[in-house]
């Protein structure tokens, strides 16, 4: 009997240890010990409720319509700040990689610039702007544009010369360089750049939403904080990080299927 349970417990182990596995794993122990506070009432409910009464909150405002207008209002924004800074950075990075000249003149800049808070910068957005929904896209934009340039500019610098070198040994013109060369070579880490700098459009939205905003995640948490719902709150923390989740494994997947060589 027991070599008839071997072959068993080698594919439960192995399924075990695979990514997906391993990381649902690390999600149901966080859910359950948070269960388990909870139901054991350590801390009061009002400051840390359980995840029932989170799920029921969110039934409520997936009845009432409210938990769909706000994703899709903190969507809207995060998708048109984040991709116009990943249309700007894209070109901006690849210039200052490859052209030392450019690099001298705007990296000075772009350092400065990466350090300024962009939330120090919303006084004068609305100034500016007012308080629609330009603003709100603009922060993050601003607040996500230095990063990912840089980020790119630093893959370019490292593609290795001798790739350049033999393309241009057998005969590639400069603009083959960047299409041939430098573009199939940097895929990857602009992929990556623009996953992880994507925690930043969403720390910045939430920012946005809470000082003006007539919908959306950060509104909806920071009205919940007025009323002292908890409930709430983390509701929208956890929506918030499911959200982040998906366009994570979405770049993951984008960056499998588009640079297999790399992975």
């Amino acid at each position: 009997m027991p070599s008839l349970n071997l072959p068993l417990k080698r594919q439960l182990q192995t399924l075990l240890l695979k990514p997906w596995a391993l990381g649902l794993s690390g999600l149901i122990l966080l859910f359950g010990l948070w269960a388990a506070v909870a139901a054991a009432a350590v801390v009061d409910p009002l400051f840390l409720p359980s995840p029932w009464a989170v799920l029921a909150a969110g039934q409520q405002e997936l009845a009432a319509g409210q938990l769909w207008t706000d994703i899709a209002a903190s969507l809207m924004r995060v998708l048109g700040g984040f991709g116009l800074s990943a249309l700007v950075a894209l070109p901006l990075g690849i210039a200052m990689g490859s052209s030392t000249t450019i690099c001298r003149l705007l990296e000075p800049l772009l350092a400065l610039l990466r350090y300024m808070p962009a939330p120090a910068f919303i006084p004068l957005l609305i100034i500016y702007f007012g308080l629609g929904e330009l603003p709100k896209i603009l922060l993050i934009f601003i607040g996500t544009l230095f990063f990912n340039a840089l980020m790119i500019m630093d893959a370019v610098k490292f593609v290795p010369p001798e790739l350049l070198e033999t393309a241009l040994t057998l005969g590639g013109h400069r603009s083959d360089l960047l299409t041939r060369v430098i573009a199939p070579c940097i895929a990857p880490q602009v992929l990556d750049a623009y996953r992880i700098n994507m925690a930043a459009a969403w720390n910045l939205v939430i920012v946005a939403e809470l000082v003006a905003a007539d919908a959306g995640l950060g509104k909806r948490i920071s009205l919940a904080q007025r009323f002292l719902r908890t409930d709430q709150i983390f509701l929208g923390l956890i929506v918030i990080g499911l959200i982040g989740l998906l366009i994570d494994l979405g770049f993951r997947f984008l960056m499998r299927r588009s640079c297999a060589w790399a992975n």
